[in-house]
């Protein structure tokens, strides 16, 4: 498969965090690299890469890794809908490589695929999906992959889902955490949710910028705020409408170490104070029991601040490891996950053992 290269697109400013200069000096470095010469043949998968002067074994699971394909991408910037960081397979492999990541899950980057139209929007993520596809037949020990949907079209999304899983294979589904002015929680999804349920699926969740809440103040990026402050309103909406009791069965992976979700968990308790005797209904077992049973990756989470704060609330055996690629580098989770100091079979569970108890195909 030939490995479209989309030089010379420039992030928008609503497009994540791919302006700051750890990321251009990045891109520089695994521009020049060309992932044929290093992935050769299967021999060279066994033997350790070198990040600077590290060695570093490839046994890395990500499950935070973007794609963007190129039509896509002319979509989504002919939608004003932005488009993503400049992405190709080549970087994506390189990047890999320098962080001693076995295998990454793909999933596409925000916003998704409806730009305010059904059609489109089917068409779109089919087309993803099946570009996704065939980037793992040609790679089958490097890549997995979630399925997208073209939410918030509940009925089309029902359609992919049975594609993606049944025929596609996928390892699970990737959605975001708000569509227009409705979070993962709202009534209209539930069919989307039950079906999820009914299949036991995985769904890796990523935060986008809100239809409520964007440009608020001049000159500050949507994702310096609103992405992380996003997973949290998602969180509460499944929480407290009781969509994430009603449906149990769903493995929700949650981006950026949960967002700004563990230093506003004390305020979700206060809300099943205010909601006395409905949230009986809604979390019979209380909030705090659905959070531990969540994942969390750690792409752009492992801050001394960020970790601490979420390890403080949910067990060793939820956390995963993400890099965000290619708004970052994997080895940034790296050196953050080894500045932690965490002992080295816990250090093992987040960087894949966990992911492995979650998705065990992706050993093979």
């Amino acid at each position: 498969m030939k490995n479209e290269q989309l030089a010379g697109l420039q992030s928008d400013s609503q497009d994540g965090c791919g302006c700051c200069p750890r990321k251009r000096r990045f891109l520089g470095q695994v521009g020049g690299i060309g992932a044929a010469s290093m992935f050769a043949g299967s021999a060279a998968l066994a033997q350790t890469g070198k990040a600077g002067s590290r060695i570093v074994t490839p046994r890395r699971i990500d499950v935070h890794h973007h794609f963007a394909p190129p039509n896509w991408v002319a979509q989504a910037r002919a939608a004003n809908q932005g488009g993503g960081a400049p992405w190709s397979l080549d970087g994506t492999l390189a990047d890999m490589e320098l962080g001693g990541v076995q295998k990454s899950v793909l999933s596409l980057i925000q916003p998704g695929t409806w730009f305010k139209d059904n059609q489109q929007a089917r068409s779109l993520a089919r087309e993803v999906n099946d570009y996704a596809a065939k980037i793992r037949s040609t790679h089958p020990t490097r890549f997995g992959i979630f399925t997208t949907l073209p939410m918030p079209d509940a009925e089309g999304s029902l359609k992919e889902i049975e594609y993606g899983m049944d025929v596609l294979k996928a390892d699970g589904v990737g959605m975001f955490t708000s569509y227009g002015n409705k979070w993962l929680g709202d009534a209209s999804f539930t069919p989307v949710l039950s079906e999820l349920n009914r299949r036991k699926t995985v769904v890796y969740v990523h935060p986008t910028n809100p239809a409520c809440c964007s440009a608020l103040q001049p000159g500050i990026n949507p994702s310096t705020i609103e992405y992380a402050t996003d997973t949290t309103r998602t969180l509460a909406s499944l929480l407290f409408s009781g969509a994430a009791n009603r449906f149990p069965d769903i493995s929700w992976i949650w981006s950026h170490s949960g967002g700004t979700m563990p230093f506003l968990f004390s305020r979700f308790e206060r809300q099943e104070e205010f909601m006395r005797d409905k949230v009986k209904a809604v979390l019979p077992q209380g909030s705090m029991y659905e959070m531990k049973r969540f994942y969390y990756e750690t792409a752009q989470g492992t801050t001394p601040m960020q970790l601490a704060a979420l390890l403080k609330m949910i067990p060793m055996s939820q956390v995963l490891f993400g890099s965000d690629y290619p708004y970052r580098p994997a080895m940034e989770c790296v050196e953050g996950l080894e500045a932690w100091k965490f002992k080295p079979a816990d250090l093992r569970a987040i960087e894949y053992g966990n992911c492995l108890r979650l998705m065990p195909q992706l050993k093979a």
